[in-house]
């Protein structure tokens, strides 16, 4: 049985999950999250009662959280691109650039876009501003690493690249990386050039009007 990746292809966690599927091209049969009331989402709510995706399943099996996913399919499907190293002191390091990406860039980044559903009334300025503090620190703590490296964590795409290609993509939207920060403006470069990155970012260009605060024209 194929395997079967519920996402949605706007989402940033789904293009982290399809960048590591498309590295070292693993077939899979999508399972498109078009509404609550398609008939994907509706199988998504009886394997995850989160209704958080993406989600692959694997036979019986099924897996959660992007990172465990692209995890999950190293062990189950390897590939000639090794998105976790075999040696553990650069497998940690992947791990942690993963979840700097995470918790540093994606999390605040969201905080900021999910602010604008709110009623006007309801909204949280104060915690978005200590959203855009957060990236500034963190494009700023980035710009010195990325200055010695290719990838996020090194030499090799890995991991942490999957994750760090659609969550500053869509941050750099948000809050821009400016000029202050040359080095992660051009990883962000490098990270849209990367074949497996520009078709999910190809695929979602059809869902750019979701974008609350306004998808840029470039890209």
């Amino acid at each position: 049985m194929a395997l079967q990746l519920y996402f949605h292809p706007f989402s940033s966690y789904c293009q982290k999950a399809l960048v590591a599927l498309y590295e070292n091209a693993i077939p899979f049969e999508p399972q498109l999250l078009e509404g609550p009331d398609s008939p994907a989402s509706r199988r998504l709510a009886t394997l995850w009662p989160m209704k958080r995706f993406p989600v692959l399943v694997d036979g019986e099996r099924s897996v959660v959280e992007a990172s465990c996913i692209v995890e999950y399919l190293g062990l189950r499907m390897p590939g000639p691109v090794r998105l976790i190293p075999d040696d553990t002191q650069a497998a940690l390091e992947v791990r942690m650039m993963d979840r700097f990406f995470d918790n540093y860039v994606a999390t605040p980044q969201q905080k900021i876009v999910s602010d604008t559903f709110r009623p006007e009334a309801a909204r949280d300025a104060h915690g978005v501003r200590q959203a855009r503090e957060m990236l500034d620190t963190a494009y700023g703590w980035l710009d010195s690493v990325m200055a010695r490296r290719e990838w996020a964590a090194g030499d090799d795409f890995s991991l942490a690249d999957c994750g760090a290609a659609p969550f500053l993509f869509y941050a750099d939207w948000t809050h821009p990386i400016g000029q202050a920060h040359p080095n992660v403006a051009a990883y962000r470069r490098r990270l849209l050039a990367r074949p497996s990155f520009a078709r999910a970012v190809d695929e979602a260009k059809p869902y750019r009007g979701l974008f609350p605060l306004g998808a840029p024209d470039r890209d």
